[in-house]
């Protein structure tokens, strides 16, 4: 599908959602997200080492970041 955008990282190709298996863009995965209070997979490429990652919630996502701050500080 030609419906990823240009700003996507997201590299879970396996995944039913990403945006190359529809033409639903990003919306089924937010939603998702959304209700399951996670972050998208692809937020976590803004940080280092997020394949070593715990999980995809909202906690796990904001120790990434601490954690990343911590490596440039």
């Amino acid at each position: 599908m030609g419906n990823i955008s240009p700003f996507c990282t997201c590299e879970n190709l396996n995944c039913p959602l990403h945006p190359t298996k529809h033409n639903k863009g990003c919306a089924p995965c937010i939603s998702k997200n959304l209700r399951l209070k996670e972050i998208p997979n692809c937020f976590f490429n803004l940080t280092s080492n997020a394949e070593k990652r715990n999980g995809d919630s909202l906690e796990d996502f904001a120790q990434m970041v601490i954690n990343c701050k911590k490596d440039y500080t």
